[in-house]
C-alpha cells in the first residue's frame, strides 16, 4: 500500500454547512457512507488504501471482481496508516472523527484551512465566476446573494420563476423553486431560516434546461488548475443526482456541440481555468467539478457555465476516471448510484442484472459490455454503485 488513504464521506456537504466538529449526519447518510465505502477502490491511485466500513466483505467482493477480469487499483485498509488522507471532502466533523481515532493533527487541515475550504465551497463563488463571463457570446446565467427577505422578493418579482439555494447544502438539497404565485408563509419561513443560519440565500432565474453536464478539474495546491475531463449526467425533478453516462471525452464534446459550437465549449473551459486559478490560489488540492447546463433561450441554445462548483471529489470525476481506467474506448454505458427502499431489493436486482448482462472483459482488462457492481451487495444493502456497459457509443 502506498502513502495515500482514501475515504468516502458523503455527509461532507452537510457537515460543511453545519461547520461544527460535533455534526452528526442523518441515519440515511451514515448508511450511504457505509454501503458505498468501497467506492474509492475504483478511483484511488494505484496501490492506495481505502478505508472500508465492513472489512469482512473485502475478500469475497475483490475475488468476485478479479474472477470477472477486473482489478480495482485501490486496496482495502482497516487502519489509518499512511502519510496522506484523501476524503470525499474535508470538514470539521471529519477532522474531529479522525483525531478521535488516533490520526495525528498534521495529517488533517487546521481550522484556518477548513474555513477557507468552506468559503471557497459556498454558492456565493458562482456569482463571482459568472461575472467573468459577461462579455462572452453564447452564454447565460445569473446568480445573486440575497441578504434579506425583501431582497428575495425583489429578485423574484423581476425574474419570475426563481430557484432559491442555500449557500451551503448537499447536492440536490437546499433548493426551492418559487414564483410570485407560489410565495407563502411557509416559503417565507424557510427563506428566513436560511438567511438567519447562513447569512444569506442565493437567487437564480429558472432556465429552460436541455441537459446537465460538468467540466472536471484538478487543483495541485500551488495555484495550478488543469482540466480533468467532461461529465455528462442526469438528475431527477428535484435536482438529485441519478447517473453519469460512460463515454470518452470526445464523444461527450461531440454531443454537446450538437447544441453549441465547439469553440464556445473551449472558450468556457479556458475562461474557467483562469477563474479557478485566481479563486483557489494554493488553498485547495484535489479534484473539483463545475456543473453546467445547456439551456434554450430566445430561440437558441446557450451554456450556463457555472451552476454550481463542487469543491470536492464528485461522482462526475469517479465516472470519468472509471471509464478511462476500466472501460474499452469503443464501449459506452452508464454509472449509477441507486437508493433502495427495503432490504433485499438491491441483491435481487444485483442477481438479475448479473444474469441478464454478464460481464465481458478484453484481454487488456477493459470492460467491453455487461454489468458490474462497484460496491458489495448483501441482503441489507440500501445504496449501491454500479455500471452497465454496452458495445459502441450507445445512447
Amino acid at each position: 500500500m502506498n502513502g495515500w488513504l482514501y475515504l468516502f464521506n458523503p455527509e461532507h456537504d452537510m457537515a460543511l454547512a453545519n461547520f461544527t466538529p460535533y455534526y452528526r449526519p442523518p441515519r440515511e447518510i451514515i448508511r450511504m457512507g457505509q454501503d458505498l465505502s468501497y467506492l474509492p477502490l475504483w478511483y484511488a491511485e494505484k496501490g492506495s488504501g481505502v478505508k472500508v466500513a465492513d472489512e469482512c466483505l473485502s475478500a469475497s467482493f475483490l475475488a468476485e471482481c478479479i474472477s470477472m477480469g477486473v482489478h480495482p487499483e485501490g486496496v482495502t485498509a482497516t487502519t489509518w496508516e499512511g502519510t496522506s488522507i484523501s476524503p470525499w471532502g474535508w470538514d470539521p466533523a471529519l477532522v474531529n472523527r479522525l483525531r478521535s481515532e488516533g490520526v495525528p493533527a498534521e495529517r488533517c487541515p487546521d481550522e484556518a484551512e477548513l474555513r477557507r475550504i468552506r468559503f471557497l465551497s459556498g454558492r456565493q463563488r458562482c456569482v463571482e465566476v459568472l461575472k467573468q463571463f459577461g462579455d462572452m457570446d453564447g452564454i447565460c446565467g445569473k446568480a445573486v446573494e440575497c441578504l434579506t427577505i425583501d431582497d428575495v422578493r425583489n429578485f423574484m418579482e423581476d425574474a419570475g420563476e426563481t430557484i432559491l439555494k442555500s449557500p451551503w447544502s448537499g447536492s440536490g438539497r437546499g433548493l426551492l423553486r418559487i414564483s410570485p404565485d407560489s410565495w407563502s408563509e411557509n416559503v417565507e419561513g424557510w427563506v428566513a431560516r436560511i438567511i438567519r443560519m447562513q447569512g444569506g440565500i442565493m437567487g437564480e432565474p429558472l432556465y429552460q434546461k436541455v441537459c446537465d453536464f460538468a467540466m472536471e478539474f484538478y487543483a495541485d495546491g500551488i495555484a495550478g488548475v488543469s482540466f480533468a475531463g467532461y461529465s455528462l449526467f442526469e438528475t431527477d425533478s428535484h435536482g438529485n443526482y441519478k447517473l453519469n453516462l460512460l463515454l470518452p471525452d470526445s464523444a461527450i464534446e461531440k454531443r454537446l456541440s450538437e447544441y453549441v459550437p465547439w469553440e464556445t465549449l473551449h472558450a468556457v473551459k479556458g475562461r474557467l481555468l483562469s477563474c479557478l486559478r485566481a479563486l483557489l490560489g494554493g488553498d485547495y488540492t484535489g479534484y473539483l467539478g463545475v456543473d453546467m447546463m445547456i439551456c434554450h433561450e430566445a430561440g437558441k441554445y446557450v451554456i450556463h457555465p457555472c451552476v454550481e462548483i463542487n469543491l470536492r471529489m464528485n461522482m462526475g470525476v469517479v465516472s470519468r476516471l472509471f471509464f478511462d481506467r476500466y472501460v474499452a474506448p469503443s464501449s459506452s454505458g452508464k454509472y449509477v448510484v441507486e437508493h433502495f427502499q427495503a432490504d433485499g431489493e438491491a441483491i435481487e436486482k444485483h442477481h438479475r442484472l448479473m444474469a441478464e448482462s454478464p460481464l465481458s472483459v478484453s484481454d487488456e482488462g477493459r470492460i467491453l459490455q455487461g454489468y458490474l457492481s462497484l460496491t458489495p451487495v448483501v441482503s441489507e444493502t440500501r445504496y449501491q454503485a454500479y455500471v452497465e456497459v454496452e458495445n459502441g457509443e450507445g445512447r
